[in-house]
């Protein structure tokens, strides 16, 4: 197995023993990634829609940081702390994933999320 450990300080380091994203072969899978703050490490905006499109900029500096990009994402999973966001975390979401081939998603509701946040992301994407 060829894996690297994918690391960028334009995303949030991670607060655990875990790497930001492995890249395994064509393959890159990103830790979920709440809406921390990179500079700051705090968790950036109250609302579900600042918390959402700052955790799909975690997600997209990664991404770059492996080699690819969010149109070459082909799965994401998206946790939230609160279904009732649904609506609102999914037209911050459209923003991002557009066009006519779109990734498979699960989106769930969690009892809780790491420091309190409304959002959690992960995705697998292709290089």
């Amino acid at each position: 197995m060829n894996r690297t450990v994918i690391a960028t300080d334009k995303a949030p380091a991670a607060i655990g023993p875990y790497a930001q994203a492995n890249k395994i072969g064509d393959l890159v899978f990103t830790s979920g990634q709440i809406p921390l703050d990179p500079a700051t490490g705090e968790i950036k905006g109250d609302t579900i829609e600042v918390q959402t499109k700052q955790s799909l900029e975690n997600v997209k500096a990664i991404l770059e940081e492996a080699g690819t990009s969010l149109d070459k994402v082909f799965k994401t999973t998206v946790f939230l702390s609160d279904i009732a966001n649904f609506a609102a975390m999914n037209g911050i979401y459209a923003e991002y994933f557009t066009g006519d081939v779109l990734p498979s998603r699960s989106a769930v509701e969690v009892a809780a999320l790491p420091k309190g946040a409304l959002v959690e992301i992960e995705v697998i994407a292709t290089i």
